[in-house]
């Protein structure tokens, strides 16, 4: 196959038509990683493709699968209504698309878009230059590389900082060597009668955790906590995955990049929350000029 092939092949369009497949099968809603998950799970999708990266260290897969979504929102396919929740419409219900119809609701709204953007370049031309702080505020970096940029024991402090922040009791950051890759341990409980010990493990940086490294994980742990975590500013491999889960072995709960970053901002810890107001393209369609 030519690199111009394998190209047209990661396109995102050509996720369109399983999202909205993946959704009627999860009822008419999921959230965004179970939408992938069914994706994967009725295409077969092989783990080279669930686990090729950016080079931001988030998963390309589910980049894709994420920039499919909004062209389905402005398509009236999809509900932006409630957050962290993808919801089928009416019509996204009874729409079944092929990788040509997606494609062509693609170049609409990327036409539309840009069409928007020369609009607001014209505006640009009328606008003050902006001072220094208001030019690194647009260049700041985003959470998931801050985090990637700090020192490993500060990445440490901080997930000790984050379990804390999540109701975890009596954190500590062991700061041994040679403890088989446990970073620390804490104490959540469950209810006022039961509580279990937990151990964790952090790795800062955007590569991709393999299969054997969660069960060394696994094996440290073994008789001397009921539950394990490891978390990154990477991702996982799909073996990595399959093994956290395997039967008859003690649990072992993934964080990776993507869901770190959600749990950073469920307790908004190091970012501030900001509304921002998105235009719907979609409500202005029949308005627009098309010629």
């Amino acid at each position: 196959m030519s690199k111009k092939n394998t190209k047209t092949t990661t396109d995102f369009t050509k996720w369109f038509g399983p999202i909205l497949d993946a959704l009627r099968k999860l009822g008419g809603s999921g959230r965004p990683r179970e939408v992938a998950d069914q994706i994967a799970k009725d295409l077969k999708l092989p783990d080279r493709i669930l686990e090729e990266i950016l080079k931001s260290g988030q998963s390309r897969f589910m980049n894709q699968v994420r920039w499919a979504r909004q062209y389905m929102v402005w398509e009236g396919l999809l509900d932006d209504s409630v957050r962290g929740v993808w919801v089928l419409t009416p019509l996204g219900f009874k729409t079944y698309l092929t990788e040509e119809q997606a494609r062509e609701i693609s170049i609409k709204w990327g036409q539309l878009k840009a069409k928007r953007s020369k609009d607001e370049s014209k505006i640009d031309k009328k606008r003050p230059v902006l001072n220094i702080d208001q030019v690194q505020e647009i260049v700041a970096p985003t959470l998931l590389e801050t985090l990637q940029a700090v020192t490993p024991k500060g990445f440490e402090n901080l997930c000790q900082r984050l379990l804390r922040e999540h109701g975890f009791e009596d954190v500590q950051v062991t700061g041994r060597s040679h403890d088989g890759g446990i970073d620390g341990y804490g104490t959540l409980e469950l209810n006022p009668f039961v509580s279990i010990k937990v151990l964790f493990q952090c790795k800062r940086y955007k590569g991709t955790v393999s299969r054997a490294q969660v069960g060394d994980f696994r094996n440290a742990m073994i008789g001397r906590a009921e539950k394990g975590i490891i978390i990154t500013t990477g991702t996982f491999s799909e073996d990595a995955k399959r093994e956290a889960a395997r039967d008859g072995a003690p649990p072992v709960e993934l964080i990776d990049g993507e869901k770190l970053v959600k749990l950073f901002e469920d307790v908004e810890l190091g970012v501030k929350p900001k509304v921002v107001y998105d235009v719907d393209l979609h409500f202005f369609e029949e308005y627009l000029d098309r010629e």
